[in-house]
């Protein structure tokens, strides 16, 4: 098998695995109620703690206006609370509710059990060699897409 082709093996490797822990991500998250963006905005809460909505739209990246969204949605299934800021009554204060922390050190839970079952079986060489070339490509991709991201269209 030239490089080339083995190159192509491994690239369809990784689509695949971006693909199966998309699907098995979308499935767990549905189980309790939350699409990926409201699971990123609920992460961010519970490593942060009690943030504003400004905060945490900076954080993630998106619109003031998104993210009042989001926290609406989170609202409304109960997984956070929204209140006046103490120190700020311009401000809003977004915490999580008992049922967000639950939630969320759940999925901590989940994420170590599944780093478990992924990597426990590979020898130290496998798998230090394995997170080196993980961020190689991670690194060349981030790169490629700001660099095309400067381009523009």
């Amino acid at each position: 098998m030239g490089d080339a082709e083995r190159r192509g093996t491994a690239l369809g490797q990784v689509l695949e695995l971006a693909i199966l822990l998309n699907d098995d991500m979308t499935r767990a998250l549905a189980r309790d109620g939350l699409t990926v963006a409201r699971t990123h905005l609920l992460w961010e809460l519970h490593r942060r703690g009690p943030s504003t909505q400004r905060v945490l739209a900076d954080a993630l990246g998106v619109s003031p206006r998104n993210i009042t969204g989001l926290v609406d949605g989170l609202v409304a299934t109960g997984f956070v609370t929204r209140e006046p800021h103490p120190g700020d009554r311009r401000a809003t204060l977004v915490s999580p509710t008992g049922h967000g922390t639950r939630t969320a050190s759940r999925m901590e839970e989940e994420r170590a059990h599944l780093a478990e079952l992924l990597f426990s079986t590979m020898s130290e060489r496998q798998f230090d060699g394995f997170a080196d070339g993980l961020e190689l490509v991670l690194t060349r991709l981030r790169e490629e897409i700001t660099t095309a991201g400067k381009a523009g269209p």
